[in-house]
């Protein structure tokens, strides 16, 4: 994989420098030379290390950990970027930030994500690659163009290849939201499907939970975009265990796991947590035996390719680029 001249500059922010190394390794370049502190009153300073004047510059920054912080570094790097004369300069945000508030769902709510939008625009950001937003609506919310990948096609290239008895597998949705996922999925592997409806009393915490659908006897696969308390998975895998499911294995996009969620899913009914690397990961596999990665960077890297080339990238929506 490679570009087709060298007008190119993937700069990478604090968030997660192994992916955005992997990515440039795919592309055959190297990262730009940026320098990403904080003065001793927290403000945050940039420095770009080499010309951007009219390169296609493409800055990598996912939200994860001390996300204000990162934000505002991929506002300053885009901002820097635009004032040393970048021909275009595209956000590529594995896990976009604040994607939860995307609606007015009660009196006097913020649409956070789409403060998120028009600060990046404003910023001077001409392009976003974020990969499975929690709402596919969100890119409404910007005035420039937005490409959400999809981890399915490494998802179904996963479970087809290092799932095993993966034929007789039921998959699963945790809640309604994700059912139209859980059931794009099942299409694709040509594999049964089942809900599970959830009542919330309040944000993050699952009051009482049903389940549509046959799983006994049946490996369950669990879908879902992102794992952040996992008190959601963790009550579905309790569900499934107790209709008869033999064994179940949760696949996330995001792998957020925030709190003391390691703990809860090394004592869970789970069998195995599998995400994409949207964000870190590392110490969180130290904690917790259960936890697997898909690595998404190939995806990542073939969309900044074709992008930077002028070709198609809706390949990337139903294939996973060939390793």
């Amino acid at each position: 994989m490679s570009t087709s001249d060298s007008s190119i500059k993937i700069l990478s922010g604090n968030s997660h420098h192994k992916l955005a190394v992997k990515i440039a390794t795919r592309l055959n370049t190297e990262l730009c030379r940026v320098g990403v502190s904080q003065y001793s009153n927290r403000e945050t300073a940039v420095t770009i290390g080499e010309s951007v004047r009219d390169e296609d510059v493409f800055v990598i920054q996912t939200g994860t950990g001390s996300v204000n912080d990162y934000l505002m570094e991929l506002l300053i790097l885009i901002h820097a970027c635009k004032t040393a004369s970048a021909r275009r300069i595209t956000a590529v945000v594995p896990n976009f930030p604040y994607a939860r508030q995307d609606k007015k769902d009660k009196s006097r709510a913020p649409i956070t994500a789409k403060l998120m939008a028009n600060m990046l625009e404003t910023a001077g950001c001409n392009h976003i690659i974020t990969m499975d937003l929690h709402a596919s609506q969100i890119q409404g919310f910007f005035d420039v163009p937005v490409d959400n990948l999809y981890a399915e096609p490494s998802v179904v290239n996963y479970i087809t290849t290092q799932v095993d008895g993966y034929k007789d597998a039921v998959i699963v949705s945790p809640d309604a939201g994700g059912a139209k996922r859980a059931a794009g999925l099942a299409d694709r592997l040509d594999l049964p499907f089942a809900l599970i409806h959830k009542e919330r009393q309040r944000a993050n915490e699952v009051s009482r939970m049903i389940l549509v659908g046959d799983v006994r006897d049946r490996l369950c696969i669990i879908v879902d975009d992102m794992a952040d308390t996992c008190g959601t998975l963790i009550k579905a895998a309790e569900m499934l265990v107790s209709h008869g499911a033999s064994k179940i294995i949760a696949i996330v996009t995001h792998g957020i796991l925030s709190g003391n969620a390691l703990a809860r899913i090394e004592n869970s009914k789970l069998d195995r947590l599998v995400y994409t690397n949207t964000v870190p990961d590392d110490a969180a596999r130290e904690h917790c035996s259960k936890l697997e990665h898909i690595d998404i960077s190939a995806t990542l890297a073939e969309a900044i390719r074709r992008l930077h080339n002028g070709e198609s990238v809706s390949y990337l929506f139903r294939n996973a680029p060939l390793e």
